[in-house]
C-alpha cells in the first residue's frame, strides 16, 4: 500500500493514455509509408507480377511484424500506471526502431533479398526486440507500475532472449542463405503473436 506522500506524488504524474495515442499514430504512419513503397509491375501481365515476389514477401513479413509490435505495445501500456520519464524515452526508442522497418523492407525488396540488406533487416528486428525489452522493464518493473509476478517476468524475459538469439542467428545466416534468414525471422515473430504468455499474470 502506498503512503499518503506517495499518493500525493502520484497525483502529479501523467497517465500513459496520451503516450498510447501518440504511439498509435506513429504505428499508423509507419504502415502507411510501407504501403506507399509498393510499386505495381511495369507490364500488365502475370509474369511481371510474379517477378515482384521479393516485394510481396518482404511487405507481408514487415506488415505482420508491425501489427504484432503494435498489439504487444498496446497491451503493455495498458498495464503501466504512469508515464514516467524512463517510460517515455524507452517508448521513443521503441518507436524509432520500428520506424526503420519501411526502409529495410524497401531495400530487401529492391535488391531481391541480397545478403547485406537481409542482414540489416534482421539487425533492425534485433534492435526492435531489444528496445521492447527495455520498454517492458520501464512499464512494469517500477513502483509506479501495475506490478508483475516474478515468475511472469521471468517467462517474458526468457521469451525475449530466445527471440533475440534467433534474430542474431538470422543475421549470421543472411550472408549465405538470405531466404532462410527470413524464415528464422518469421519463426521468431510467432513467439509474439500472443501479447503475453499464458502463464503471465499481472497484478492489477
Amino acid at each position: 500500500m502506498l503512503s499518503k506522500s506517495k499518493n500525493i506524488r502520484e497525483d502529479d504524474l501523467a497517465t500513459p493514455e496520451r503516450l498510447n495515442v501518440f504511439s498509435d499514430g506513429v504505428f499508423a504512419v509507419i504502415i502507411t509509408i510501407m504501403v506507399f513503397l509498393l510499386k505495381p509491375p511495369t507490364e500488365p501481365t502475370f509474369s511481371e507480377l510474379l517477378k515482384l515476389w521479393p516485394t510481396a514477401l518482404s511487405y507481408g513479413l514487415s506488415y505482420l511484424f508491425v501489427a504484432i509490435a503494435w498489439v504487444n505495445h498496446h497491451y503493455l501500456l495498458r498495464h503501466a500506471r504512469f508515464a514516467t520519464i524512463p517510460l517515455i524515452w524507452s517508448n521513443f526508442a521503441q518507436l524509432f526502431s520500428v520506424s526503420l522497418v519501411p526502409f529495410s523492407t524497401a531495400w530487401i525488396a529492391q535488391t531481391r533479398l541480397a545478403p547485406i540488406p537481409v542482414f540489416i533487416y534482421a539487425a533492425i528486428f534485433l534492435l526492435i526486440n531489444t528496445t521492447y525489452l527495455i520498454l517492458v522493464w520501464n512499464a512494469l518493473c517500477t513502483e509506479q507500475s501495475a506490478g508483475i509476478t516474478i515468475k511472469g517476468m521471468r517467462i517474458m524475459n526468457v521469451r525475449s532472449f530466445v527471440t533475440i538469439s534467433i534474430f542474431i542467428m538470422a543475421m549470421v545466416l543472411a550472408f549465405k542463405f538470405p531466404l532462410w534468414s527470413l524464415g528464422l525471422i518469421w519463426c521468431a515473430l510467432l513467439f509474439y503473436l500472443r501479447p503475453a504468455p499464458p502463464q503471465l499474470k499481472f497484478k492489477i
